[in-house]
């Protein structure tokens, strides 16, 4: 006789994204809890972090494997290679996931081969793309912890804005109002409306980071509204499959050193086909100059 077994219902994308966003819902509370019994115990740090931060927008992908990673390196050996070209590295990760403190703790111990490398940290997504800066106070308090665990790894906290969210006043005040301003703070915005004396005048003001940044139909002015400057390479007429020329790279170079920033960091997201490992590698020097 045969015997039935039940199939599983496939879940749709959607379904699995839902899932994933009441995960975060509750790591995020977990993590406040962590935060508050780990308030006593934390001694601040104050690293002397390098004035000249050069990475990419994530280390793991597969198209790199024969151009930056070599064909016969294991993926568990490729962080520790990316160390050895590269300083820092935005970690895109925490946006879909939000970590728990010891996958954040793993973060700080994967990067000590490296004694000046640095992490940069994208914000979950339930800050910046569900909830979108409304009443996330306590969700930024509790998502800072993870710059007190990392310690004197961590760079900066980046906030990534849909391309859906246009300015208001309203929308600047919330944003202000709630960001923990003891922390480095970046704002990156994908409407071009973000780009205007009010926003430049505040962020001044609170000492927050303004993204500047290439990127199709965005505005490519070199902004500075903090003492360090912050900008990001996405490609400029496509996402991410741009490879700049020698001449593009020179001009925005030639920009980040008129700004005369206390500290520089850019981050390459334009990884198709390794673009941003080359890429990265020739800014960098050039700006050593």
């Amino acid at each position: 006789m045969a015997v039935l077994v039940p199939v599983k219902p496939k879940t749709s994308k959607a379904e699995r994204r839902e899932k994933q966003r009441a995960t975060n819902v509750l790591r995020a509370e977990k993590m406040h809890k962590a935060r508050l019994d780990m308030l006593r115990e934390l001694v601040p740090e104050a690293p002397a972090l390098p004035t000249l931060n050069v990475g990419c927008s994530g280390w793991f992908y597969w198209d790199w494997k024969g151009t930056f990673y070599p064909e016969d390196m294991k993926t568990n050996e490729w962080f520790a290679y990316y160390m050895q070209h590269f300083g820092t590295v935005e970690l895109n990760a925490p946006f879909y996931g939000w970590p728990t403190v010891n996958t954040v703790k793993t973060w700080r111990r994967q990067a000590e081969a490296n004694p000046d490398f640095v992490y940069t940290v994208k914000v979950n997504e339930l800050i910046t793309h569900i909830w979108k800066f409304e009443d996330v106070g306590e969700l930024i308090t509790s998502f800072g912890l993870i710059a007190d665990v990392l310690g004197p790894k961590f760079g900066c906290f980046l906030y990534q804005l849909p391309p859906s969210y246009h300015f208001s006043e309203q929308r600047l005040e919330d944003i202000l109002s709630q960001l923990d301003h003891s922390r480095r703070n970046v704002v990156e915005f994908r409407h071009a409306s973000w780009w205007n004396d009010r926003v430049y005048a505040a962020f001044e003001t609170t000492g927050t980071i303004f993204c500047a940044c290439s990127g199709p139909k965005l505005p490519d002015d070199m902004v500075k509204t903090a003492d360090e400057v912050y900008v990001r390479f996405h490609g400029t007429e496509k996402w991410y499959r741009h490879n700049y020329s020698d001449e593009e790279l020179e001009a925005w170079a030639q920009k980040i050193v008129a700004s005369k920033p206390a500290r520089t960091w850019v981050y390459f997201n334009n990884d198709y086909d390794g673009y941003a490992i080359a890429n990265g590698l020739w800014l960098r020097e050039r700006l050593k100059v």
